[in-house]
C-alpha cells in the first residue's frame, strides 16, 4: 500500500503527478489489480451551510463516491465531513 497526504491547494497537480509517476508503472503489469482510493476530510469549525451540504452531496453522488456524509462532532461543537472512496 502507498499512502500520501496533500493540501487542498495542490491536490489536482499532486494527484496527476502520482498517476503519472506511480500508478502508470503499475497498471501495465499483467495480472496486477490496482485500486486507487481518494479520501477527503474537512473540519468546519462553524458548521456547514445548507448550500455547501447540498452541493457537496450532489457532486459526490454524481462522481459516484461510495461513502460520504456530514457528521457533527459534539465534543468540539464543530461539523466535519468525511468523503471517502472513489474508485
Amino acid at each position: 500500500m502507498i499512502q500520501a497526504s496533500m493540501g487542498h491547494g495542490a491536490a489536482t497537480a499532486d494527484a496527476s503527478r502520482m498517476a503519472d509517476e506511480v500508478i502508470a508503472h503499475l497498471v501495465g503489469q499483467v495480472g496486477l489489480d490496482v485500486k486507487v482510493t481518494l479520501e477527503i476530510e474537512a473540519s468546519l469549525p462553524n458548521g456547514a451551510s445548507d448550500q455547501i451540504v447540498r452541493a457537496v452531496t450532489e457532486n459526490s453522488r454524481t462522481l459516484k463516491f461510495e461513502d460520504f456524509g456530514f457528521e457533527v462532532d459534539w465534543g468540539c461543537a464543530s461539523e466535519s465531513w468525511n468523503w471517502g472512496r472513489v474508485r
